[in-house]
């Protein structure tokens, strides 16, 4: 048969095919045109459908078959990947690539080296904690459905890895890549649910004893409040986004719109991948998830669009208990004793000599959950006196698939917000989102400690009376019953915040969240009243939110927006910090004696080129932006060297948040050392001051250079691009961070959503696939890709590949 033709029938295609022969991966229906009509003779079977840049479209006619199409498209992709991600849940990291070793991928926690994650996951085996929450009913525990798709991923993976050879050389010939199990499935999101609470520090839990005599305070230690400000912040730059949902007062169709930009990393498990499910008259879905979940987690329907941003939620709590006397491993309650339980973990461990022998590590708990040593900077010695133990709501919650299973099903805004109270299952994001009946909203739905600030107010350690306004961290006195956490009535589990808490906006004309807190997700309709926990108010935004602000507030302003003015935003590459400070630098560079300044290691340097190369550039970040890679070295060095209460003349107000600190103090020293290290830093490396960004700014893809646009999240740029500097090599070599799944959509009125996408990475990290850099190339290129939602959209596809997977 024709392609056409065959493209032509493809769109007709239903349940009845559901039950074809199985193909594998890259075997196009249109060379066997008669092997779709055979039965596969039973088993797990879904329907793919691959549309231009590798993006699958899986038909299934039930969940587990969809879950099945799910796992073998995600192994036909991402298998290296996905199976390192497995070892590290097995807890046996350490087994393959020794203990002292810092993991790969830090996606399903923080661990510092390979012991400690081996320890922190092979602890939540022995103590069955997935397997008791998979046995929950729901809604506290997974759906039926939930469930479904988790088992037929894996069999999809499986059978996969069944019928296909490896050819991604990280792990071609690797043992470690074995079949895994719904529960395996299970575990990676709960894992992931993890990542703001006991998965954040794992180092702090697994191996706690108690220390002799007291506690000094080390020579360096950063002050607590300071240390807990540290905690979000990274966070937030590990895993950060920009979101925005414009109502239909703005467009020019009185339709909702909907631009996500999530900044996540660019290699190991936390990539996204991209795919449309569905089941014909059930689900209908498309958009980025995150590899190893069975769900779109960012994305549209044919009524609705959403994305999610990292909250500045403080998803877990401490507890400060008061130990017995003579005892460090009993606490009081009321004076009254309680026992820790104390739980030895054992894990294999490849030495230097290849030998592999266990390691046995003690962890000790607390009814509150593990006695936990340090936060990351934060020191919480364990003395004869008193034990910090962490609180983390999330690590009963195993509802985040079903979370977003019941976005994926919702027809607009009052379906999200639904979605969200019934399943109360998001950890650690704010949601955005916008309809086709012109709705936008803003919420931080998240699962959160229920620490009220009368609650903190009451119950706080002096330590917390320092955490808790600084960062929303707090840490309560355990040692009283009246200190417990609560419940709210509309809380699916006691001890969180239940859905009426959280702060919310609808239908504003824009609603816009760049990982700041709730308060100025609408600049003129500010969120006030919430507990601190949540985040903060009336204190200085990134310079990414104000730029943020600032653009999609002049947007809504001037109205009868489109898809076209939300791929301009994306791209537009824009540098707040340069149009705030450029021209202050320009002309302090200027008035530099002699047009000389001194470096921090006390040499003379030329800056005088750098005044024109700074006072010419464009304040964008663009690839051929001349002086943008100058000015990126100069304000990096210069926040490291001025402390922001000395960086700018005009301090911040409250009452103008998003235009205020500004007018840089080109008078404090640091401003001439930082220009002076910036402009030695590129002369040593033998880089122009007004070179192109894009020369300088790249990544390599078997052999090819890709030039990247965008800039660092100090610099305000919504295109956010975190990249390592190489200077030998020339520049930034290597895209480590940023944009990555990134969706425009809008709506007509038809059940055709208008979508663009972009998968900056591409689906592959398989350097021999087709689909390894391809939309790299896009990315670099200021391109997006439309998405083909509809049957006949996808039918009219070029080179649409058609593939049966199955079981058998």
């Amino acid at each position: 048969m024709p392609l056409p033709h065959r493209l032509r029938a493809v769109a007709g295609i239903g349940l009845a095919l559901l039950t074809g022969a199985a193909l594998l991966p890259g075997q196009a229906a249109a060379a066997a045109p008669d092997r779709a009509e055979r039965l596969s003779g039973g088993g797990l079977s879904a329907l793919v459908r691959y549309t231009e840049y590798g993006v699958p479209h899986i038909t299934a006619k039930d969940y587990p078959g969809l879950g099945f199409g799910q796992g073998w498209a995600q192994a036909a992709d991402q298998v290296c990947v996905l199976a390192d991600g497995f070892v590290t849940l097995r807890g046996e990291r350490s087994r393959h690539f020794g203990g002292e070793a810092a993991p790969r991928d830090t996606s399903l926690s923080s661990a510092a080296t390979n012991l400690s994650s081996d320890l922190y996951f092979q602890g939540l085996r022995d103590a069955k904690t997935v397997e008791k929450l998979l046995d929950r009913p729901a809604p506290t525990g997974p759906s039926r459905q939930a469930k479904e798709l988790m088992r037929g991923w894996a069999a999809g993976y499986n059978a996969w890895l069944r019928q296909n050879k490896i050819t991604d050389p990280a792990c071609r010939t690797a043992g470690w890549v074995r079949p895994v199990t719904a529960s395996d499935v299970a575990e990676r999101g709960y894992a992931m649910a993890q990542l703001a609470g006991r998965g954040a520090f794992p180092d702090g839990t697994t191996d706690t004893r108690p220390q002799a005599g007291p506690a000094p305070r080390a020579a360096g230690t950063p002050d607590p409040a300071e240390a807990s400000r540290g905690l979000f912040g990274q966070r937030a730059k590990s895993m950060g986004s920009n979101a925005v949902a414009f109502s239909g007062s703005t467009t020019a169709g009185g339709r909702g719109l909907l631009l996500g930009n999530p900044h996540y990393p660019w290699q190991g498990g936390a990539r996204f991948w991209q795919s449309q499910m569905t089941i014909p008259g059930e689900l209908n879905v498309a958009g980025g998830t995150l590899l190893g979940l069975p769900v779109v987690a960012i994305g549209h329907n044919a009524d609705m669009a959403w994305s999610h941003t990292v909250a500045t939620g403080m998803a877990m709590s401490l507890y400060e208990l008061k130990t017995v006397p003579g005892d460090p491993y009993s606490y009081l309650i009321d004076g009254k004793p309680e026992r820790m339980t104390e739980r030895a973990v054992t894990v294999p461990v490849r030495g230097k000599d290849g030998r592999v022998t266990d390691v046995t590590r003690t962890q000790w708990w607390t009814r509150f959950g593990p006695v936990t040593t340090r936060l990351d900077d934060l020191p919480l010695p364990w003395t004869d006196r008193s034990v910090h133990t962490m609180v983390d709501p999330n690590a009963t919650n195993l509802r985040m698939i079903d979370g977003f299973l019941a976005l994926g099903k919702a027809r607009g805004v009052p379906g999200v917000r639904d979605a969200l109270r019934r399943t109360q299952g998001l950890p650690w994001v704010n949601t955005v989102a916008a309809d086709s009946r012109g709705h936008s909203l803003y919420t931080q739905s998240q699962v959160l400690p229920r620490v009220t600030d009368e609650l903190a107010g009451r119950c706080s350690t002096p330590l917390g009376r320092q955490t808790f306004p600084a960062s929303g961290l707090a840490v309560l006195d355990g040692s009283r019953r009246d200190c417990a956490l609560g419940s709210d009535s509309d809380a699916l589990q006691p001890g969180i915040f239940g859905p009426s808490a959280m702060p919310t906006r609808i239908d504003a004309p824009y609603a816009e969240n760049s990982n700041d807190s709730p308060w100025l997700a609408n600049a003129d309709r500010p969120l006030t009243g919430y507990p601190r926990i949540f985040g903060d108010t009336g204190t200085a935004r990134s310079l990414r939110t104000r730029g943020a602000v600032e653009d999609v507030a002049a947007m809504a302003k001037r109205g009868k927006l489109t898809l076209a003015d939300l791929e301009r935003q994306q791209f537009a590459d824009r540098a707040p910090a340069g149009e705030l400070a450029a021209t202050d630098v320009a002309k302090g560079c200027a008035a530099l004696p002699g047009g000389r300044a001194t470096d921090s290691d006390g040499k003379p340097v030329d800056v005088s080129a750098a005044c024109d190369a700074l006072g010419g550039w464009d304040r964008t970040m663009r690839a051929d932006s001349r002086g943008a890679l100058l000015f990126d070295r100069f304000w990096r060095a210069l926040l490291d060297t001025v402390p922001q209460e000395r960086l700018w003349r005009v301090p911040f107000s409250a009452a103008a948040p998003v235009t205020t600190p500004n007018t840089l103090n080109t008078t404090d020293p640091g401003f001439a050392t930082a220009l002076a290290d910036a402009v030695g830093e590129l002369r040593a490396a033998g880089i122009a001051l007004d070179a192109p960004l894009g020369e300088h700014q790249f990544v390599v893809r078997n052999g090819k250079r890709i030039p990247v646009s965008g800039g660092a999240h100090a610099l305000g740029v919504w295109n956010m691009v975190e990249a390592r500097w190489d200077a030998p090599r020339g520049g930034y070599t290597e895209v480590f961070h940023g944009s990555s799944y990134i969706q425009a959509v809008g709506f007509d009125g038809s059940a055709c959503p208008m979508a663009r996408t972009l998968l900056t990475y591409g689906q592959s990290s398989n350097p021999r696939s087709p689909h390894y850099s391809d939309q790299t190339e896009l990315f670099s290129a200021g391109r997006m890709v439309k998405s083909r939602f509809c049957e006949k959209d996808i039918a009219a596809a070029p080179g649409l590949k058609v593939v049966r997977v199955s079981e058998r």
